[in-house]
């Protein structure tokens, strides 16, 4: 770790790397040595919340401080010293806030960096004022969520603002976050509604809903762990539904007069109940393959309050009339579905977008 730009008086600090804690003790070592191991050559910080750890999470921060100091990085710790965590949201806002650089690098506690991230996602932050800059991950361990990675490493720049709906959430993961101080406080902070709140994806709307863009490094610039006791898993997925589909709502189908939904099964049936009513008015129909669902001709929507009950025909999709919202899941059907989509030429973004 080289200690540049630090004769002379103390130049800005150019990156901060921002890492709330909490219970982190099995990982955190190897986190913040990959943090040592950076080779970025400009100012760097490291801005640590330890939100009520109860293990050995602040002995470590506290030996880390000295190594990182030595190498010229300084350490800045903040805590939540009460007995119940404030949550990541709040945890990510304090290491901010007590943070100086122009440039904020996110690093969960339980992840670690390769040695060019900070370089990299820095280079591209300069080229990209108003973006979210992501980067390609390895998955720990390999074999889960496979699904998910892929989609994480291979989306294309245009779908990284169309896929901005699906179940999979922000289309550059938060782990992987690099952004301007000025950008960030621009968006206006995480939610800090504690456990159950999901911190990162209404970050990521309230970042979209104010133009902002969204870029990836090329590169896997981190080792990203799946494992229970990730913060990930205490969202309700009731909770993130809804928020999606006012998201979906509020970008593209209030703005539409007429759409089709791609399923006439269980997920597509759920979305059509979750819309406003303005906008159950604009379907025109659902399409699927299934020639069950398509004989069957209509869906009728029981729990509706109008007399007569609203009926929906069901299409084959090759009959189907864009533009489509799609609740068929990627990458599940041997790339059945897919083939079946690419028949009808259509534009992603345009005739559709995804939301599963």
């Amino acid at each position: 770790m080289a200690e540049a730009g630090r004769a002379g008086g103390s130049p800005a600090v150019q990156v901060s790397v921002i890492v709330p804690v909490h219970n982190s003790e099995c990982w955190l070592d190897e986190c913040l040595k990959s943090v040592w191991e950076q080779d970025f050559r400009e100012t760097m910080e490291v801005s640590v919340f330890n939100d009520a750890s109860k293990d050995g999470s602040a002995e470590i921060i506290e030996k880390w401080k000295i190594k990182l100091e030595d190498a010229g990085v300084p350490v800045i710790i903040g805590s939540n010293d009460s007995s119940q965590p404030r949550g990541v949201g709040f945890a990510k806002n304090q290491a901010v806030i007590q943070s100086s650089g122009a440039y904020l690098c996110f690093l969960d506690s339980d992840d670690v960096m390769m040695p060019q991230r900070v370089r990299l996602q820095h280079e591209a932050a300069i080229q990209h004022p108003n973006s979210i800059i992501g980067c390609q991950v390895r998955r720990e361990p390999l074999e889960s969520t496979e699904r998910y990675t892929r989609w994480i490493n291979n989306l294309t720049e245009e779908q990284l603002l169309t896929q901005v709906f699906t179940s999979h959430g922000p289309t550059v993961i938060m782990p992987t976050w690099f952004c301007s101080r000025e950008w960030f406080f621009h968006v206006g902070k995480f939610d800090e509604g504690g456990k159950g709140v999901p911190e990162d994806l209404l970050f990521f709307y309230k970042h979209i809903q104010k133009g902002g863009e969204v870029f990836r490094v090329n590169h896997c610039l981190l080792l990203y762990r799946y494992h229970p006791q990730a913060a990930t898993h205490s969202v309700l997925e009731g909770t993130i539904w809804n928020h999606r589909v006012r998201f979906l709502e509020d970008r593209v189908l209030n703005s539409w007069t007429s759409f089709t939904i791609w399923n006439a099964g269980k997920q597509g049936k759920k979305l059509y109940r979750s819309l406003s009513p303005s906008n159950q008015k604009k379907v025109t129909a659902f399409c699927d393959v299934d020639e069950k669902k398509i004989t069957k001709g209509f869906y009728t929507y029981e729990e509706s309050e109008e007399r007569p009950k609203p009926k929906i025909p069901i299409c084959h999709f090759r009959d189907a009339t864009p533009p489509l919202i799609i609740c068929v899941k990627l990458d599940l059907t041997g790339g059945a579905f897919e083939t079946n989509l690419n028949m009808l030429n259509l534009k992603e973004g345009t005739d559709y977008y995804h939301f599963n």
